[in-house]
């Protein structure tokens, strides 16, 4: 039975738009098979070329396999929205041309509703731009809940130790161990057999041997020195007795050497990042799983600082260091907090490319995946900012706001010449778009800040006002630098040194991230409050504490004294036996044998200290050691 009356199919995005199908352009049989197609293909709202494209130009029957379509037309499941009037339109009766439309309601239009899925990106014109005129733009419409934000799963005692811990594992610092250990005994085997160098005194590492390593390369950001062999000089202007008090130079330099973090074998040689993959991921997801972020989010370049060969170095002329390795950040503006990052690699960059946005649009989107819908709003610089990000970034309930680029597409245009002071606004509907004459040209995007002016809080030297700025302008410098304050506190202090394998120079600098991050959560999880530095150097000293590393006696001069002696819980315990003398096994007492404060002897003991690993009479020699700094 032919159709006689015109079907109208109204496109979310053109409202005015309609298809009108004669009665003598498709049979009954032909629509219900192509309403099939609809239903049982992609489920997403076709564009009216498409539409115009099923409906007309395709005459041919046979181009529509009924019986591979798995459905009947008069199935249940929804059509897209764009069809329903499709499928609803009631049986229409001979000889009908036109569609009856109640004269006081119009034609009946169904409503589209948002598809289900990944949000497609909408690309915003130059032409739909206007002079702004006490505009608010409407902002994401979803109010942030603060009450989940902060510190997830806090460890029962936040020390110093345990926050740094639910970054760098034990399960992470175990893989490294094995890995280090694997990678020595391949070095080793790779050695020519008569051949006596540094790496035959290794010995398999341990678990508190490699804690006891990081806290070492912790302590080296503090206490600086040109060479790492001046740590352990014996020149007293250069003396440092702790650091030979815990690791010999060889011992230390053979960690370093030998310091792996994956198995080649097993790693995708495709990846760039491949030696130190492992390491990043579980640092990475630890950053995320760790701390909900509050409401302000910002994204920025980080560049770690490598002039070596290699692939995807980077330049970049405004950071202080100009080469190395480039990071993209996303920072807790309220906390400082590194919720994640992504390092730039070239073409195999880690990220999910979003048609529409290009790379740095794609970036954003990467780093924002777990956050979005949730009422966030982003700061970002004009390297990210486009209308058509921030439009995108709306449509799933973030704001944001950033300095761009004029010659962004999709940007308004502004007059050229303009005096200082003056601001011209433009918006669209649920953007604003700001030109504010300085010093010199300042250009801003935003989708959640008033087209007003606002007070800075100083005061014009020339006329004794107040200073007034657009509100974008204002909020974004307040909230705009956190990956650059990051930076800076790190910089005082890092363990990252000169090294010719740039993954263990970018470990160092994760590791330096992962102490920045165990210090907000200490200061979010505990009432006391201390400098950065001050805090690295407690961790340090929890670090030793908690993995003990007797001295391996390699004969010569005594041991200094070990670290934390006067500051450890210490207990006396017996002497292991020996073969020997089995249970009657004595050894030296250092203190009889070392005192200044009497004379000295040869006095052997059956008790000792086993976290100093020192032989000590139980009085008053005990006491002395553990409390005297000169005994």
């Amino acid at each position: 039975m032919g159709l006689r009356a015109p079907l109208t199919c109204t496109h979310h995005l053109s409202l005015n738009t309609s298809i009108r199908v004669s009665e003598n352009s498709i049979s009954e049989l032909e629509y219900r098979r192509r309403i099939n197609m609809f239903t049982n293909s992609r489920r997403r709202e076709l564009t009216d070329e498409e539409i115009r494209e099923i409906f007309f130009n395709s005459d041919d029957e046979g181009d529509y396999n009924t019986e591979s379509s798995g459905s009947d037309s008069d199935s249940e499941e929804r059509l897209p929205p764009n069809l329903v009037s499709l499928e609803r339109n009631p049986e229409l009766g001979e000889g009908d041309d036109d569609v009856e439309e109640n004269p006081e309601e119009g034609p009946s239009v169904v409503p589209c509703s948002r598809p289900e899925g990944p949000v497609p990106v909408e690309e915003v014109r130059s032409s739909d731009w206007r002079t702004a005129v006490d505009f608010t733009p409407p902002g994401p419409g979803i109010e942030f809940d603060s009450s989940i934000s902060g510190v997830q799963n806090p460890p029962e005692t936040p020390t110093a130790v345990n926050c740094f811990k639910m970054f760098l594992s034990v399960e992470t610092v175990g893989e490294i161990v094995e890995e280090t250990n694997r990678y020595a005994s391949e070095q080793q085997g790779k050695t020519a057999i008569g051949v006596i160098g540094k790496l035959s005194k290794w010995v398999p590492t341990c678990l508190n041997e490699v804690y006891t390593f990081l806290a070492i390369a912790l302590l080296m950001g503090l206490v600086r020195k040109s060479t790492l062999r001046e740590y352990w000089s014996t020149d007293p202007v250069l003396l440092t007795p702790f650091f030979a008090s815990v690791f010999s130079q060889d011992r230390f330099l053979n960690l370093l050497r030998c310091l792996h973090f994956v198995n080649p074998a097993h790693a995708d040689t495709r990846d760039p990042l491949n030696k130190i993959r492992n390491v990043f991921n579980a640092l990475t997801s630890a950053f995320k799983r760790s701390f909900i972020p509050y409401k302000d989010l910002c994204v920025d370049e980080s560049l770690m600082l490598w002039k070596g060969q290699l692939g995807f170095r980077q330049y970049i002329p405004s950071k202080r260091h100009r080469f190395g390795i480039k990071f993209f950040v996303l920072c807790d503006v309220v906390t400082g907090y590194v919720q994640d990052m992504v390092i730039y690699t070239g073409a195999t960059t880690s990220i999910e490319s979003v048609e529409g946005l290009g790379v740095s649009g794609s970036v954003v989107m990467t780093l924002l995946a777990p956050h979005l819908g949730k009422g966030h709003v982003l700061y970002v610089d004009n390297w990210y900012s486009s209308p058509t990000l921030f439009q995108h970034l709306l449509h799933q309930g973030t704001g944001a706001c950033g300095t761009v680029r004029l010659n962004r597409r999709g940007m308004p245009t502004f007059p050229k010449k303009m005096k200082r002071g003056e601001v011209t606004f433009r918006e669209n509907g649920t953007q604003l778009a700001v030109k504010w004459q300085d010093k010199r040209d300042v250009n801003f995007l935003t989708t959640v800040h008033p087209s007003s002016m606002a007070q800075s809080g100083r005061l014009d030297h020339f006329t004794g006002e107040p200073k007034v700025k657009p509100a974008c302008v204002l909020d974004y410098n307040k909230k705009m630098g956190a990956v650059d304050r990051a930076d800076m506190i790190t910089s005082f202090v890092d363990c990252a040194r000169k090294s010719t394998k740039w993954y263990k120079k970018l470990f160092f600098h994760l590791l330096d991230t992962a102490v920045l991050n165990a210090y907000t959560v200490h200061r979010k999880l505990s009432d006391e409050r201390m400098p950065y530095k001050d805090f690295r150097l407690k961790l340090v000293k929890e670090l030793i504490q908690e993995h003990p590393l007797p001295r391996r006696s390699t004969g010569g001069r005594p041991c200094i004294n070990t670290p934390l002696r006067l500051t450890g819980r210490h207990f006396p315990s017996f002497v292991p036996p020996t073969e020997a003398q089995g249970q009657s096994t004595r050894r030296h007492c250092r203190v009889c044998l070392y005192t200044t404060r009497r004379k000295r002897e040869r006095k052997l003991s059956r008790y000792m200290c086993s976290s100093c690993d020192t032989a000590l009479c139980p009085a008053p020699c005990f006491e002395e050691f553990h409390t005297l700094k000169n005994y």
